[in-house]
Parts: structure tokens; C-alpha cells; sequence
């Protein structure tokens, strides 16, 4: 331990350096212009963010609320990963007609598929407005400091002029030491254009998730239409498609190892300045709970899928949502190990507290809520999980939550429309009898991980999985909720609106119904045992973060601090770079097609190949698309500090041209969202020559390249 931690030290000065170099999500009004040219940029800040002319920001988009896509065409092109267009992908297939296994493209505009309910947002300002957040919150304490925040945000936001397809969001930075203003422009009516089958744009599924070499074809297409002012507006058939105030070009150039590139995009949640102690329950408590969950949900899934068609389609999207945190967990805990999160964490404690000896206090305090919390965080990690993974459990919480907002008189007949469509919509990809399999396994599992004093009387008859198999069944099979058994002459799963003709029959059946009661059961006792205590623990260590966030900024003089991604438009830069994350393993920063054929499994779920891609293959038929070694590139790697949300970001080279489709993190850096390690951490992105090439070559879709201004 002695000379790990000595290591340690020595290590630590040049990790510092060169993560404060390459890592960071910038906030692009307040980017470090002069290290990014060093890099070798060759475009200005300005040309990245301009809210007075059009500017890159202006190509770049939040894609329905999580996932980010970029404009590339002067007719309103989008381009996003296929796994963040897959739900819209699914919603347009059927067993007959299987876009997910086909592949869909339209063959001119008229065929563009519409996606009711998807948005993209723009930014088309951004403000820091802390004073007048903070404004009259002097020595204020919670819950009293939360409400004035609240108000001052509602004042702010009130004070603003907005078009009404605009809207204003305050953010929270640096844990409340900062607030920045959004100014967001949404669009309503976006269309499916193009999407290649799954074998290309999911290739490698689960097995290469996350993981480098990666040969994934991971984009999809779709097209933002607007008004005939060229305003945002609800679908119709006489919108046009939006002309953007910027598109960006497409590169289609070689890459080089140590080429200059900046990622922008919407990174959803990072965590870099948590204490060592809280690195180290996340290391050793949380994620293993988490995993262990997700890992008997997936098994569960898996083997029914592989059997039946209609459940793969029927489950592909959540199944995708699942597995992704799952392995990324996985792989998260394996680098805070690696790359000594915990120790480096302590000696930079150390050094702040040589300089400034108040942060030693809120230290410990921090040590002492942790610990504090640990039973009750413990609970809530699997608590949320199950009741996340157990659909069915899932589906009767949102049924309580209906009830309980009825009987409050909260519910009027417009809330109630929009939980019917609710519902209706979780049915339809709902299999009562496979998740009968997937509950009953993860009741053992909580039964036999939950310490004693978190679980409901009588719980341990839940802790052998093979009996809850058929008692679970049993429940399901007796149901209304699951939709096996009727309530008002009607089956809530086939029809919702005769089930809930009478809706106090329907309310007093659900209260006896068994996953009801199960659900409210498991509920009730995590509400009244480990809730409270985590949440009131958890507000005192939010608060203490705060002051420990100021005391980090105060004290390190040496060190630049980027703000915790938080959803909100980041820029990320770094440099093409290959890795080597083990002894004796080092990492190309490119893989090609010849990469595809080599991993090509015939008729297998993950590694199948498209006949038409071999054949393009073999015949070398690659066009435009190959590079100085004579293949299509297809993946590449670079230091850029991403994370979920970054998932569709453009890849930018260093004049602002579209190089690449960011999608995944190496396996080896998913740790980055708590302790970004510059020898580990690497983006992974589609090659735009690849996304061309399918498109031209596979697709036979070149009308969509003709909108596309090609920098070669």
C-alpha cells in the first residue's frame, strides 16, 4: 500500500496537467480560446459560439431531451446516433415490416417518417446570471435558501422576452456557487430520413458496447421541418423543412493521431469534485448494487429475445437502455480501481488542506454524512433498481401514483387522458409473462441483499427465486394491472378506455390487486425506513458540497475549473489519440471495414453482416470513402471528456468541419464521469467517411449527400 500510494504522488502532478489540458466540459461563452489554438485550432471562439451571428452553436441541437444531433445540410438534416434514434426507429416497425432489422430510407422528402411527441431544442443564448439568483440568499439555510432560489429564478425568467416557442432555463453550477440562463428554441416536427439496419448501426450490441476496437455504424437521420417563416411549429403537412442559420460541413479528409478535435454537445451528469470518501461508496457499494440488478433483468431478457422475434422488437429499445448503464457501471468501477481514484482524491484533499486548513473541517464532516448514509444509500440503490427493472412493479407505482392523485383531487379528465396514453403506450411493449420471470428473480435478489430492518413483514418467503418463479406467475396470472384479468368488462392492456369506464370500481379493484399491494408493500416500508434518512442526509451533504466546491475553486489557484455537466451545451476538446490501457495492449486510434469482416458472425444477434456490405467489401467498391491505407475508416478515438448525453455529438476538426459521430467511451475511461484519467479516458466516435459511405454506397440514398456541402 506504502508504495502504491508513493506511485501515487509521483503520478499525480502530470495527471493534473495533462487532465486539466484535455479535460473539462467548458461552458462555450467562457472556452479557453488561447489552449485550443495551442492544440491546434485554427477557427476562434466566436465561430463556436456567436449568440449576435450565425455561429457553430447554431448547427447543434439537444435531440428530444437527451441525446444531441447537428445539422448538415441547408435543408434541416440531422444527424444523431442510431441507439438515440433507435426509439423512434422501433415505434416505426413491425413484424412485417422490420425497420430495425431492414434498415429504413426515405427515397425523397415525401417519404420522411413523422415522430410525434420528438423535439430539438437549439440554444440560442446563454447568460451567467448568478447575482440575480443568489440575490437576497446571504446566510439563508435550507429549506428557506431553496425557495428563494426558486423565486429568483421565477422572477428572472418573468422579466424575459420569449417568443412562444421559446423558452428560458436557469441552471445550476459549481453546486449552486453559479447559475447560468438558457435561452432554448424548440421544434416540434421532426421527421425519420434514413437509418441503416441494425447490424450496421448496433453492430457489436452488447458485447462491443462500450469497448474498443468498436466497428459500429452508430447514426441515424432525421429532418427538422418548420413553419413556412421558417419558425418552429406542431407537425403538419404543409411544413417545410427548417433552413438553418448554420450547417455544417462534411469532412471527408484522413485523420492523423494527434490531430486537433473539440466535441459539442448536451453531456448529460458528471461528478468530478465529489470527496474521496464518496468516490470510494460509489467504487465498493452503489454501482456493485446497481449492477448486480440489471445484470438478472438482462440474462432474463436476453434469453427470451434470442427465441422470439416479436420480443425482440417488442423489448429491443429497453433492453439497449438497460444493458448500456449496466456495462458502463462495470467498467466504471474497474478504472476508479485502475487509475487509483480514491488515493489520488485523498492526496489532493491533502494539498488543499496544506493550504487551506477550513477545508479540513468540511472534510470531515463529509466523512462522517457518508458513513451515515451508506445503509440508507445501499437501500436506495437497489430499491430504485428493482423497482426500475421489475416492470411490473414499475407499472403498478405508476398506478398508485394515480390513485393517490385522484383521491387528493389532483386528477382531472386531462390528466387522466395523458396517463391512459401513458399506459397505453408502456403496453404495448409489455410482456406480463416474461417480466412475471424478471420480478420474481429480483424480489430474491432484494430479499437477500436488503439488510432485515429495510424489508416488509414477512419478505424472506421472496428469497428463493425458483418458488417466487411460480408464486409471482400466480400474482401476474390474477392481476388487472398486468392485464391478464379484467376490471369493468375489459383488459387495461387491450382496452384502457372501457377499463376505466368506472373509475371508482376501477380504483377499488386496484387497491386489492396483488402487484398493487405487493408494490405499495415494498414501497411504503423503503418510504418510511431509508427514504427520509437518505434524503435528509443527503440535503446536508449537498449543502456541504457546495462549500466544498468554493473551498476546491478558492484554494487550488493552479487549477481551472469547467462546471459538472448538467445537460446544458458543453465544448470538449483533445486530440486524436490511440491508448494503451493495459500491460502489453496498445490501441490504433482507427478501425476500418476489413475490422467489420473480421467480426462477421453469420445469422448471429450482434455480429451478423448485411450481404450487400460483404459485397461491397469484396469488391472494394468504397468511392470517396477510403483512406491513405485503401479502406473505409469506421471508428476513431480521441481525449475529448464526454459522457451520456454526448451520445450524437458532432466530432469537429480544427477549422469546424463535421469529422466524426460521437458515441461510446473506451471501456477502460467510463470513469471519467467521477475522475476523468487522461491515460485511460478516450471518446469513440463513427468516421464520417463511414456515415458517406453507407449512405452513398450501401443505401443507394445520394440525394442526401448532393445536400451535403463535402470538404475533401
Amino acid at each position: 500500500m506504502t508504495k502504491k500510494i508513493l506511485l501515487s504522488v509521483f503520478l499525480l502532478p502530470a495527471v493534473m496537467t495533462f487532465a486539466q489540458q484535455y479535460g473539462g466540459m467548458w461552458i462555450p461563452t467562457e472556452l479557453n480560446e488561447k489552449e485550443m489554438k495551442d492544440l491546434g485550432m485554427k477557427i476562434s471562439a466566436k465561430d463556436i459560439f456567436n449568440p449576435q451571428k450565425p455561429s457553430i452553436k447554431d448547427a447543434v441541437v439537444q435531440f428530444n431531451g437527451g441525446c444531441t444531433a447537428e445539422i448538415i445540410s441547408p435543408k434541416g438534416l440531422l444527424l444523431t446516433n442510431h441507439h438515440c434514434g433507435y426509439g423512434q426507429i422501433q415505434a416505426h416497425s413491425t413484424v412485417q415490416n422490420d425497420l430495425l432489422s431492414n434498415g429504413f430510407w426515405a427515397k425523397n422528402p415525401d417519404g420522411e417518417l413523422p415522430n410525434p411527441g420528438v423535439t430539438v431544442d437549439f440554444i440560442v443564448d446563454i447568460k451567467e446570471v448568478s447575482h440575480q439568483i443568489l440575490e437576497g440568499t446571504d446566510n439563508l439555510t435550507e429549506p428557506e435558501l431553496s425557495k428563494q432560489i426558486a423565486k429568483n429564478i421565477e422572477i428572472y425568467k418573468n422579466s424575459q422576452k420569449t417568443e412562444q416557442y421559446q423558452s428560458i432555463s436557469v441552471k445550476s453550477m459549481y453546486y449552486g456557487n453559479k447559475f447560468y440562463a438558457f435561452t432554448i428554441e424548440t421544434f416540434k416536427d421532426i421527421r425519420l430520413v434514413g437509418a441503416p439496419p441494425q447490424s450496421i448501426g448496433k453492430f457489436g450490441s452488447d458485447t462491443d458496447n462500450w469497448i474498443w476496437p468498436r466497428h459500429t455504424g452508430d447514426f441515424s437521420m432525421f429532418r427538422i421541418y418548420a413553419d413556412k417563416n421558417n419558425k418552429p411549429a406542431e407537425y403538419s403537412k404543409d411544413n417545410i423543412p427548417y433552413v438553418p442559420k448554420h450547417y455544417l460541413p462534411v469532412s471527408i479528409k484522413d485523420k492523423n493521431e494527434n490531430d486537433f478535435t473539440f466535441v459539442f454537445g448536451f453531456p448529460g451528469r458528471t461528478t468530478e469534485y465529489l470527496p474521496a470518501i464518496a468516490v470510494e461508496k460509489i467504487m465498493k457499494e452503489i454501482d456493485p448494487a446497481r449492477i448486480a440488478v440489471r445484470d438478472i433483468a438482462l440474462k432474463t431478457l436476453d434469453e427470451k429475445m434470442r427465441a422470439d422475434d416479436a420480443t425482440r422488437i417488442k423489448y429491443a429499445s429497453k433492453y439497449a437502455s438497460v444493458a448500456n448503464y449496466w456495462k458502463k457501471w462495470i467498467g466504471e468501477v474497474e478504472g476508479l480501481k485502475k487509475s487509483n481514484a480514491v488515493e489520488k482524491k485523498v492526496m489532493y484533499e491533502g494539498s488543499l488542506v496544506a493550504k487551506n486548513h477550513e477545508v479540513k473541517a468540511t472534510l470531515d464532516q463529509l466523512n462522517k454524512l457518508y458513513n451515515d448514509q451508506a445503509p440508507f444509500a445501499l437501500n436506495n440503490a437497489y430499491y430504485t433498481e428493482v423497482i426500475r427493472n421489475a416492470e411490473t412493479l414499475k407499472l403498478a407505482g405508476d398506478y398508485y401514483t394515480y390513485i393517490t392523485s385522484v383521491e387528493a383531487g389532483r386528477m382531472d379528465e386531462k390528466g387522466t387522458i395523458a396517463f391512459k396514453n401513458k399506459v397505453t403506450s408502456f403496453y404495448k411493449d409489455y410482456s406480463a409473462e416474461l417480466d412475471a420471470k424478471v420480478t420474481a428473480k429480483l424480489l430474491a435478489l432484494y430479499a437477500n441483499k436488503t439488510a432485515p430492518q429495510f424489508l416488509p413483514s414477512g419478505f424472506e418467503k421472496y428469497k428463493n427465486e425458483a418458488q417466487n418463479i411460480t408464486s409471482i406467475e400466480e400474482i401476474s396470472k390474477n392481476s388487472i394491472i398486468t392485464g391478464r384479468t379484467d376490471v369493468n368488462g375489459a383488459s387495461l392492456s387491450k382496452d384502457i378506455d372501457k377499463a376505466f369506464s368506472n373509475q371508482d370500481k376501477l380504483i377499488k379493484t386496484l387497491k386489492k390487486d396483488p402487484v398493487y399491494q405487493l408494490y405499495v408493500a415494498i414501497r411504503d416500508t423503503y418510504m418510511t425506513k431509508a427514504d427520509p434518512q437518505f434524503t435528509s442526509l443527503q440535503t446536508k451533504i449537498d449543502a456541504l458540497q457546495k462549500t466544498f466546491m468554493a473551498q476546491q475553486m478558492s484554494t487550488d489557484k493552479d487549477r481551472k475549473f469547467f462546471p459538472d455537466a448538467n445537460s446544458t451545451l458543453r465544448v470538449t476538446y483533445g486530440k486524436v489519440k490511440g491508448s494503451s490501457p493495459r500491460d502489453a495492449v496498445s490501441y490504433n486510434y482507427q478501425t476500418h471495414l476489413a475490422g467489420v469482416i473480421e467480426k462477421y458472425i453469420p445469422g448471429d444477434y450482434e455480429f451478423d453482416v448485411p450481404k450487400k456490405l460483404i459485397d461491397l467489401y469484396n469488391k472494394k467498391d468504397y468511392g470517396n470513402y477510403k483512406d491513405k491505407n485503401g479502406d473505409v475508416p469506421v471508428g476513431f478515438t480521441a481525449t475529448n471528456h464526454t459522457t451520456g448525453g454526448n451520445s450524437g455529438s458532432p466530432a469537429l476538426d480544427a477549422n469546424g468541419n463535421l469529422v466524426g459521430l460521437n458515441f461510446d467511451r473506451q471501456w477502460e475511461g467510463t470513469m471519467s464521469d467521477i475522475n476523468y484519467d487522461p491515460r485511460f479516458s478516450r471518446n469513440i466516435m463513427v468516421d464520417t467517411k463511414y456515415i458517406l459511405f453507407i449512405i452513398d454506397k450501401f443505401a443507394d440514398s445520394k440525394w442526401l449527400i448532393d445536400e451535403m456541402k463535402i470538404v475533401k
